[in-house]
């Protein structure tokens, strides 16, 4: 699928909002950005590598060739990468900022709540828009591995730093000193870990058409 790269997923969704409302959005997001202690729920997520909403109004549409468009209503973009499943990420951002969600879509046209998460679940299918290219530079690694990753760098370029001046005693004092600090650090690159069996099952029998649609 598109959406996936490695560890990685691309999510896009646009929901429509209607004009006489655009400016109570523009509000929130200026008062997330001021107080962005709004956001601790969200920002405490590690699985989110970027998440970003923005409004595009009906006169902003890119034109790429298809001739002005005549729109009824503004649009909200929201868009998310994150490693994990879709259902995973649903379920932890309903989770960690559940009233802030229901401002961010406060003015989209249908929006449910993001409690009960069925129908808030079943809005961002409906809105969502398949990734048609997503490149991950590092596709085998999330950004929890990454950061592990720096702190390993890190540790070693400071006991490189220590070498020519210490005994061997003492560098293996740091050595071992320094493997204790970066244990926690050694991540495993490669494809995420199958979340459940039902998780696995369901993957498994999205196989043929997802094959059929993709290729």
């Amino acid at each position: 699928m598109s959406n996936l790269a490695g560890k990685a997923y691309g999510m896009n969704v646009i929901t429509p909002m209607p004009p006489s409302r655009t400016w109570i959005n523009r509000l929130i997001f200026m008062a997330a950005r001021l107080l962005p202690k709004t956001l601790s729920g969200l920002l405490g997520l590690s699985l989110i590598h970027f998440a970003r909403w923005f409004i595009i109004k009906r006169e902003q549409w890119p034109d790429l060739g298809q001739g002005p468009e005549r729109l009824r209503h503004d649009y909200m973009f929201f868009c998310s990468n994150f490693n994990g499943t879709w259902d995973q990420y649903i379920d932890a951002f309903a989770d960690g900022i559940p009233s802030g969600l229901d401002l961010f879509w406060y003015s989209s046209i249908k929006y449910p709540s993001s409690i009960p998460l069925t129908p808030f679940k079943s809005y961002i299918v409906h809105n969502q828009l398949d990734t048609q290219y997503y490149y991950n530079a590092t596709p085998g690694s999330a950004q929890r591995d990454i950061k592990a990753a720096l702190r390993v760098m890190h540790a070693l370029r400071e006991l490189a730093a220590k070498h020519p001046e210490q005994t061997p005693a003492e560098f293996a004092a740091a050595y071992r000193a320094a493997l204790r600090k970066v244990q926690t650090s050694f991540g495993a690159p490669g494809l995420a870990p199958v979340a459940s069996n039902a998780t696995f099952d369901a993957d498994r029998n999205l196989l043929p058409l997802t094959g059929a649609r993709w290729g």
